[in-house]
């Protein structure tokens, strides 16, 4: 879930480079992006879409398909079609806005990295690494040479470079690329500014994931002291390092620690987004998992059950992101013995899985293992063997 959303949040962020010309667009296109903007800004991107494609339409009927707002509006559309969880649709509007792009402005311009960066960040949510990768070197390339070692725009290509080597499980290539994000927003806004605070969070997540505790619960703490001083102590920069804090907390078996942390995160967000977010889902998922690794299974369930109608509510009911929470309430109710509970969660999240990535696709081995193990408490061996026997014919299918 982590990689989603840190893809789609880089790719919104991509978009503030934005084409000169935009500013002179159709008044229809106009306002039509921006009530776009305003819902997915509240956490509605379904709602956004239509909006968007409409203002596409007004813009190549004005200018036609190659001019450089149509790109900009394209890239919009492929942002929202990946918080959709819809890849598959994002990608070709990527390609033909870095087209748009490259044919208005030459293969070397910055606009061209911004989008090259969008689409790298597509392709490492897809978990197309090597692809993004040369992306994202791509996307650095030409910002070091277009704007300087030191530009903004570097460490944001770096960082993205970080987490694809982070993700790849190679902390020796992430950590010195996070570290020169962090140098570069330092010399540029100062060591408490704001702006150095989502470097600090990266590069101490990077630590707690591999085990270097010690070195990253003082990064959280630094960047959670400058949110609170810079925004006092109601943002939402404060929540997400107080997130970090208590997951670090938790591995740490500091466990007195972590609940008050996650409650005081997880009130910032309602607070701030309202209480239908994903921002506010992210923290009741990370809660109620806190809540089952500790035994607290009566307190675990009615965090997954919101997450679940959060999901559905927000993305409709055949949405993978969907099927996770409620496999997550599934596995919930195997462990406190009510497998007639868990049996039809499980089955249903099997089903949209199915439907969304086709049925021999290794992002349905986990829910197969668990339907296979609910199976096996219900004393139904021979459907449990069906599904291991099918989860390896996947498994021998995807070498």
């Amino acid at each position: 879930m982590r990689n989603h959303i840190a893809a789609s949040l880089a790719l919104a962020v991509a978009l503030a480079i934005a084409s000169p010309a935009f500013a002179q667009k159709a008044d229809d296109a106009d306002s039509l992006l921006t009530r776009a903007v305003e819902l997915y800004n509240a956490g509605n991107a379904a709602g956004a879409l239509p909006l968007a494609q409409q203002a596409l339409a007004a813009l190549e009927r004005q200018h036609g398909p190659d001019h450089l707002d149509v790109a900009f509006t394209l890239n919009y559309i492929a942002v929202l079609q990946q918080q959709l969880d819809r890849p598959q649709e994002a990608e070709p509007l990527l390609l033909r806005a870095l087209s748009i792009r490259q044919k208005a402005l030459g293969s070397d311009h910055p606009q061209v990295a911004a989008l090259a960066q969008n689409l790298a960040m597509l392709y490492r949510a897809q978990g197309r690494r090597d692809e993004a990768e040369l992306l994202f070197k791509r996307a650095l390339s030409i910002n070091e040479r277009a704007l300087g070692q030191d530009h903004l725009a570097v460490a944001a290509n770096v960082s993205a470079l970080a987490a694809l080597h982070q993700d790849a499980g190679r902390p020796r290539e992430a950590e010195p690329l996070y570290k020169r994000a962090i140098a570069i927003n330092e010399k540029a806004f100062g060591a408490d500014d704001p702006q150095v605070s989502p470097s600090l969070v990266a590069l101490g997540e990077l630590y707690r994931t591999s085990g270097r505790l010690a070195e990253a619960e003082p990064l959280f703490k630094r960047a959670l002291a400058i949110s609170e001083k810079s925004f006092g102590p109601d943002h939402p920069d404060v929540a997400t390092s107080l997130h970090e804090l208590a997951m670090t907390y938790w591995v740490l078996n500091r466990i007195d620690e972590v609940e008050p942390l996650f409650k005081r995160a997880l009130a910032i967000r309602e607070k701030t987004y309202g209480t239908d977010h994903p921002a506010v889902a992210q923290t009741l998922n990370t809660m109620a998992g806190f809540y089952r690794d500790q035994g607290r299974h009566a307190d675990a369930e009615p965090h997954f059950k919101r997450v679940a109608n959060m999901y559905e509510k927000a993305l409709g009911p055949d949405h993978p992101g969907v099927a996770t929470s409620i496999n997550n309430l599934a596995v919930l109710y195997q462990e406190m013995g009510r497998p007639t509970d868990a049996e039809p969660l499980a089955k249903r999240a099997l089903a949209i899985r199915e439907k969304a990535f086709g049925k021999d696709s290794p992002q349905l081995l986990n829910t197969i293992h668990n339907l296979a193990e609910l199976y096996r408490t219900l004393g139904r061996d021979s459907d449990a063997e069906a599904l291991n026997k099918r989860a390896e014919a996947i498994k021998q299918k995807a070498k």
